[in-house]
């Protein structure tokens, strides 16, 4: 049964959840492998990682054409505490499992949601974001008050998501596809457009970095779990996202790193993930 939330853009942050302990000691084993390879002197690990980069506020270029966003810092506070390289390549959304089913990189994080039909073909580190559909339509728009209103309407999504899953069960609508969730915006100011189904936190962040002529309607659809995918044949650095995951919510660095990108600190536990 889907579960449905009443949402608001002040609603943000009391929606989006936190990454928990893989199991106890497992922050332990990360924090020791990295000062292993300290005292050790060995040389780094460079691991391959794929992201969509145009997805803020949890990957994008910014003016000085860096990648910043929280799972850019996310994947640096890995990097520190398992000793390794993490080299994020930027690549289509729909592009990405593909590209991990062939083991053609060591793993991704693009806010990434976690489903039956991707753990088919990928493995996911424990969930470190909690997210959920919504719908966006332009602020002068009073006729489409949320999902119920989208029959028969023109929709945006970005291609291989969970949004365009949700968008492409809406009777007789017309489903357009982008690869860049902000050419959907784009077309939707101009009319092109009725409505863009996407990630309720995407969506809110973009209305907030002055975009008022879009607005958020209705609730919140589905509820959702982001989780940094790995390839199945790649067993070892999932067992080291999961540890350095563990290690970075045991010395307080996730939170550090949630409140730069949220402004608030995430809760403490996400039902369904293993308990330290």
């Amino acid at each position: 049964m889907k579960k449905w939330f009443k949402v608001s853009l002040v609603a943000l942050t009391a929606l989006t959840l936190v990454v928990v302990a893989a199991g106890c000691g497992g922050g332990e084993k990360a924090k020791e492998t990295a000062g292993e390879g300290e005292k050790q002197g060995a040389q780094t690990t460079k691991l391959v990682f794929g992201s969509d980069t145009a997805y803020a506020p949890f990957e994008f270029m910014g003016e000085d054409g860096k990648l910043k966003g929280f799972d850019v810092d996310l994947i640096d506070a890995i990097e520190e505490v398992a000793g390794v390289e993490i080299e994020i390549k930027g690549m289509n959304f729909d592009g990405i499992v593909p590209a991990l089913e062939t083991a053609s990189i060591d793993g991704a994080i693009s806010a990434m949601t976690i489903t039956e039909e991707r753990k088919q073909k990928v493995d996911f580190s424990v969930p470190y974001y909690a997210s959920g559909q919504c719908v966006a339509v332009r602020a002068d728009n009073e006729t489409i008050k949320g999902f119920d209103d989208l029959e028969g309407k023109k929709i945006g999504v970005q291609i291989g998501t969970t949004g365009s899953i949700e968008a492409n069960k809406v009777p007789n609508a017309e489903i357009t596809d982008y690869n860049i969730i902000g050419d959907a915006f784009l077309d939707l100011k101009s009319g092109a457009v009725d409505a863009v189904v996407n990630d309720f936190p995407v969506t809110a962040y973009y209305i907030q970095q002055g975009n008022d002529d879009v607005k958020i309607v209705g609730d919140m659809k589905t509820s959702e779990h982001y989780g940094i995918a790995v390839p199945k044949q790649k067993p070892e650095v999932l067992e080291m996202i999961n540890d350095a995951l563990a290690t970075l919510k045991e010395n307080g660095k996730f939170d550090e790193i949630y409140k730069k990108w949220f402004g608030a600190a995430p809760p403490e536990y996400l039902p369904g993930e293993p308990q330290s």
